[in-house]
């Protein structure tokens, strides 16, 4: 071998390097919707059958785009280094490798919602710097390769010097392309900039009402806070969005087209309210829903405004990144606060939980619902149209099931045998929990005391006293709806409209 196999690997790992760097710098740069790898990475996501979606959920929770990023990401580092050697058996085995990867690329940024031509330049550039990149590196190791087969001396100290500088100077060009792109994307710091600057009126600071948070060690607040609330979408790249540049469009079925920018919203009249919202994906006894003071325009009201036509029973909602919710039209036109929200807890909406709109809609699980950075709402009916999870096997309709969870003890913990107090919360989100009970051992189901809530859309903290024998116990908990319906214990997973089980915790009683 005239040069080591090595060389050639490490040349296809910096030209890949480099090329990577230079795509993410023109991606940030030029703030396009989605660098490539991150457009890899979401059209992962939505060519995933929704188990494998749903299992991914909950290995991971909120960290399942940056393992899915990081999966993509291994993968590009191998079949770029893997362009090194195949460069050294045939050039265009390389340029193979490199033109299926920015297939690839164009495919999954062509598909982002609202791509144009300007996004592939990212993959433009990309594309020639490793072409360029690769050439530089592997013209020395070749001309070595070359000399060895004519019986020269081979791989010597000046061939093997020039190698280094080169791989020196295309690893300084690709971490000075990272930081560069890195510095100069604003686009996320400017939206930012405008949350912290926006004074929105008629948006007031949340007093949690008294008597709702139990009075237990440990015990979760009642009201959620923005920074704990849990986060489940499909975007890898969080939208950034400027309210300046926010706009909606109402349509379908209407009989009036209502298109209406951030200041057109936000100088509407304002409705407050409590309300807890959930993921389908929330296993029994899981922690994928929050309650929050969400303040925003009733979408009531807006549509009255379009006039919904006869026949529409559904309305299209469309993320800014493309994502789309079928919602039914009667739980957001009825007597819930579903509104097109514009502050949380009090302040602007995070940016990851939907700057500067999102939709929120008590009652309904978010795959149906919750659309974050939300620019379309269409009237249309269920029969014409699918959305994003009910392509993937969820159903239609999301309506959140009654359900019930112990937070104080855990799992596992202990409590004092006599007097233990165990306490969580329960939900049964526009309909409301009339009752909590608490099971030991199979045995009779014990009342538990509920706090006060403002509303029947949130959650209600509970806390039962029990007399326990030392030892080990098995605790259930089952909560009963204001319309009567008792929790089922019936085991079932959350494909594919939502979990229900009774949620059971071991503890020992000391």
């Amino acid at each position: 071998m005239s040069t080591s196999r090595g060389a050639w690997w490490l040349a296809g790992l910096l030209a890949g390097f480099a090329g990577l760097a230079a795509s993410y710098c023109v991606a940030l740069v030029i703030t396009v919707h989605d660098d490539p790898v991150s457009a890899v990475a979401e059209l992962v996501i939505r060519l995933t059958p929704g188990a494998l979606v749903e299992r991914a959920i909950q290995l991971f929770g909120r960290h399942d785009k940056t393992v899915l990023v990081g999966v993509v990401l291994v993968l590009l580092v191998v079949l770029l280094a893997w362009a090194g050697p195949l460069a050294r058996r045939a050039w265009w085995l390389a340029m193979l490798v490199y033109a299926v990867l920015a297939l690839v690329g164009a495919v999954a940024v062509g598909s982002q919602r609202g791509s144009s031509a300007a996004d592939a330049l990212a993959l433009v550039v990309g594309f020639f710097t490793w072409i360029a990149c690769l050439a530089l590196l592997t013209a020395p190791l070749r001309a070595a390769d070359e000399a060895g087969e004519a019986g020269e001396p081979t791989m010597g100290a000046h061939t093997r010097r020039t190698f280094l500088i080169r791989a020196g100077l295309v690893a300084a060009v690709g971490v000075t392309a990272g930081v560069v792109g890195r510095a100069v994307g604003v686009g996320r710091r400017q939206v930012e900039e405008a949350r912290r600057l926006l004074r929105l009126p008629g948006v007031t600071m949340p007093r949690v009402p008294q008597g709702a948070n139990v009075d237990v060690p440990d015990m979760p607040p009642w009201m959620t806070p923005a920074d704990d609330f849990y986060r489940i979408d499909t975007a890898v790249y969080v939208p950034a969005v400027r309210p300046q540049d926010w706009r909606l469009r109402i349509h379908g079925l209407v009989d009036r087209e209502i298109v209406l920018d951030y200041q057109d919203l936000v100088g509407r009249r304002v409705t407050e309210a409590w309300a807890t919202i959930c993921c389908v994906s929330n296993d029994v006894g899981g922690s994928l829903i929050g309650n929050a003071w969400w303040s925003g325009v009733r979408i009531a009201t807006l549509l009255a405004e379009a006039g919904v036509q006869a026949g529409a029973d559904a309305v299209l909602q469309t993320s800014d990144d493309g994502w789309t919710c079928g919602t039914p039209l009667g739980a957001l036109t009825d007597d819930r606060n579903a509104m097109l929200a514009i502050a949380m807890n009090g302040k602007p909406l995070p940016v990851d939980h939907g700057f500067p709109v999102r939709t929120v809609v008590p009652g309904l699980y978010g795959y149906v619902s919750a659309c974050k950075w939300v620019v379309d709402l269409k009237v249309t009916r269920f029969a014409d149209i699918s959305a994003y999870w009910t392509e993937r096997g969820w159903s239609e309709q999301g309506p959140v099931k009654i359900s019930s969870r112990m937070d104080v003890p855990r799992e596992g913990g202990e409590i004092a045998a006599a007097g233990a107090r165990v306490a969580g919360v329960a939900w049964a989100q526009h309909t409301g929990i009339e009752r909590v009970e608490v099971n030991v051992d199979g045995g009779e189901w014990q009342a538990a005391e509920l706090a006060r809530v403002p509303n029947d859309d949130t959650w209600v903290q509970w806390v039962a006293t029990l007399d326990l024998e030392p030892g080990d116990h098995l605790l259930r908990v089952r909560a009963t709806d204001k319309s009567g319906l008792v929790q089922t214990g019936e085991v079932h997973g959350a494909v594919p409209d939502g979990a229900t089980g009774w949620h059971t915790i071991h503890v020992t009683a000391t």
